[in-house]
């Protein structure tokens, strides 16, 4: 709980007081906020979105009030606390989760209460596919949008033969998949396919030893969290580092892992949608923003929920701030288009996933200090049709 004290701090500033006029907007935040291995990314994704909407309630008349509830990484707790934020707080829309465990309960519990919900983080491909609703938005990723473009990028580096590593879960699979098919198509091989079990783990030297013995040109893997650390590190441990080049889904070398991981980071190469060294004049202003308030470095959830409150605040002055009509304001969603932390951002009405940059980037030591340098920047990445049919 300790780590979200940045985000229960800021309630307060953002307009949850008994002051607050009828004719504030009402949005219901579910987060992980003591249970489960996302309550960090939660906190930063929330610390985001409120400062996106602090922006918003000193300039307007019109004043947003965020409630929160704690999922605590659960899928049966999530739906309940969504029935209290709709039903008990009256909230006009909903805003989260994390993670795709909690996120099926809750896109069921949209569609049937026709409740606007806004994905800051999960990126379950089938969410804005084949399980879509009009009713839920995403702000972040599908898992095949970020990884889509990363093979082809691979294969002009002369990578040609690659293993893949990642845990047998959902996303592993998923990310996978989507790095697969480009590469394979365009002439690829995968020498090999390793999928640990999800959950902790220390070790990953059987599988290491697996890549030593098969020496293709590269490697692709995606590990979340403290175990993305113990796979950098061990990466560079056994040697691998120095011939065989290691690529992976961004989020292994995320600003939050960086500092743990140190100078085995150096040299991996990754993919994701956000990097804290974006050149754009609202990127700039968040980073000062955000590490001037919290006292931490920015990361890719953060950016994420910032974005995601900028999107919302577009849409609320669209409708001149009331979403009695809920329909309206998904549509005044979908009609938004802003710059972002990550670049121009808007919501694609065929599938209701997010159109962004995509940016390749490598972990190098500057100053002494590790960070993320961008190497290709891809332009207004979408979803191809998958599925989705409202």
């Amino acid at each position: 709980m300790a780590r979200f004290t940045g985000a229960m701090a800021a309630i307060a500033a953002i307009g949850i007081c008994s002051t607050a006029t009828a004719q504030d907007a009402r949005i219901g935040m579910l987060l992980p906020m003591s249970g489960g291995p996302f309550v960090q990314v939660g906190a930063d994704v929330s610390d985001g979105f409120d400062l996106a909407i602090q922006e918003y309630n000193d300039s307007s008349a019109q004043k947003v009030r965020v409630f929160r509830e704690d999922t605590t990484h659960k899928p049966d707790v999530a739906q309940a606390k969504a029935k209290k934020l709709l039903f008990e707080d009256k909230a006009d829309f909903l805003v989260g989760p994390i993670a795709a465990t909690e996120l099926t309960a809750l896109v069921t519990f949209a569609g049937q209460t026709k409740t606007p919900l806004i994905i800051p983080n999960s990126g379950d491909n089938s969410v804005t596919g084949a399980r879509c609703t009009e009713w839920v938005l995403r702000t972040s990723f599908s898992n095949d949008q970020i990884v889509r473009n990363m093979g082809p990028w691979m294969l002009k580096q002369k990578y040609k033969r690659v293993s893949i590593i990642a845990f047998d879960y959902s996303a592993g699979r998923e990310i996978m998949e989507g790095f697969k098919k480009p590469f394979t198509a365009n002439g690829g091989e995968i020498v090999s396919e390793q999928y640990p079990p999800f959950g902790p783990i220390s070790d990953f030297g059987p599988y290491l030893t697996k890549i030593k013995e098969e020496k293709p040109d590269a490697v692709f893997a995606f590990f979340p969290g403290s175990p993305g650390v113990a796979f950098v590190k061990q990466y560079s441990d056994y040697g691998l580092k120095v011939s065989i080049p290691l690529t992976v889904g961004g989020w292994v070398i995320s600003p939050q892992n960086l500092p743990a991981e140190g100078d085995a980071a150096a040299g991996i190469v990754g993919i994701l949608n956000y990097v804290p060294l974006i050149d754009n004049p609202v990127n700039r202003v968040f980073r000062q923003k955000f590490e001037t308030k919290y006292g931490r470095s920015v990361s890719e959830y953060s950016a994420q929920g910032y974005d995601t409150g900028k999107l919302v605040v577009a849409a609320l002055k669209s409708v001149g701030g009331k979403i009695t009509d809920k329909k309206a304001f998904v549509n005044a969603i979908h009609s938004a288009k802003i710059e972002g932390t990550r670049g121009s951002i808007k919501i694609d009405p065929k599938t209701n996933n997010i159109i962004q940059d995509i940016y390749v980037f490598k972990a190098e030591k500057v100053d002494g200090k590790m960070q993320l340098s961008i190497i290709e920047r891809f332009a207004d990445v979408q979803d191809p049709p998958n599925g989705c049919k409202f």
